[in-house]
C-alpha cells in the first residue's frame, strides 16, 4: 500500500490517478497517521508555498511520523513542493524549517528567466538511478515552480535541468527519491517513473 499524503497542498487526484495508471494497485490518499505508519511506500506531493506546506504538515500530525518512516527506510517519493520540503530550510517569504531529510536549502530560481519555470524541460543524469529505469537521458518532463533545492552534498543529485542555471531536478538518498517536475503530468515517461517507484516499493 502506498500512502499519498494529504496536507491540503497537493494536486492529489492527478497524482493518485497517475500512480493507478502506472500499475500501483493500492493507493490511499490520507491525512491519518495510522495509515502513514502502515504504508509500504509514501508519496508526498505538493503545490504552493513552502511556509504553508510545512505548517499544514505539522498541524496534520504527520511531520514526525513521516520523518521517522523515511529514516526507517520506507520507500519515499517527493514531488515538486514535496521535494523542496525535504531540505533543512526554505527561503520563501522568510526562513522556514523543512523536514531535514536532506541537508541543504530551498531557494528561489535566479533572475534572468521567466519565473515561474513552467512547461516542458529536459533532465540530465549526473549518475544512474533506478527511478529513471527505462527513461532515456534528456527526456522532457513537465515543470511548474519558482524555487529549487540546493543540497549540501551534491552526490545525492540524480537529475539536473538547465533554466538559466543548472539546478537539481531529482535527488536520491537511501530509499528516498524526489523530483522537481510533475511525473503525473509528464505523459508516458512520467508514468514510467511512477511505475519504477511502485516496483521498488513492492521489493521492500
Amino acid at each position: 500500500m502506498i500512502a499519498l499524503v494529504d496536507y491540503r497542498m497537493g494536486n492529489l487526484r492527478s497524482v493518485e490517478k497517475g500512480l493507478e495508471t502506472a500499475g500501483v494497485e493500492d493507493v490511499r490518499v490520507t491525512d491519518e497517521v495510522t495509515v502513514l505508519e502502515a504504508a509500504d511506500g509514501i508519496v508526498l506531493p505538493g503545490v504552493g508555498a513552502f511556509e504553508d506546506a510545512a505548517r499544514n504538515l505539522r498541524e496534520s500530525g504527520m511531520w514526525d511520523p513521516l520523518r521517522r518512516r523515511v529514516a526507517e527506510g520506507t520507500p519515499f517519493l517527493g514531488i515538486c513542493l514535496g521535494m523542496q520540503l525535504l531540505m533543512e530550510w526554505g527561503f520563501e517569504n522568510g526562513e522556514h524549517e523543512g523536514l531535514g531529510i536532506l541537508r541543504g536549502t530551498c531557494e528561489r530560481l535566479p533572475d534572468g528567466e521567466k519565473i515561474p519555470h513552467m512547461g516542458w524541460n529536459t533532465v540530465e543524469y549526473p549518475r544512474a538511478s533506478r527511478i529513471f529505469d527505462g527513461i532515456e537521458e534528456s527526456t522532457a518532463f513537465y515543470f511548474v515552480h519558482s524555487y529549487r533545492v540546493v543540497p549540501t552534498d551534491e552526490s545525492c543529485i540524480i537529475g539536473t535541468t538547465d533554466y538559466g542555471t543548472v539546478f537539481a531536478s531529482a535527488v536520491e538518498t537511501g530509499n528516498s527519491w524526489a523530483v522537481q517536475f510533475h511525473p503525473e503530468k509528464s505523459s508516458a515517461d512520467g508514468l514510467r517513473l511512477l511505475a519504477n517507484f511502485g516496483a521498488m516499493v513492492r521489493e521492500v
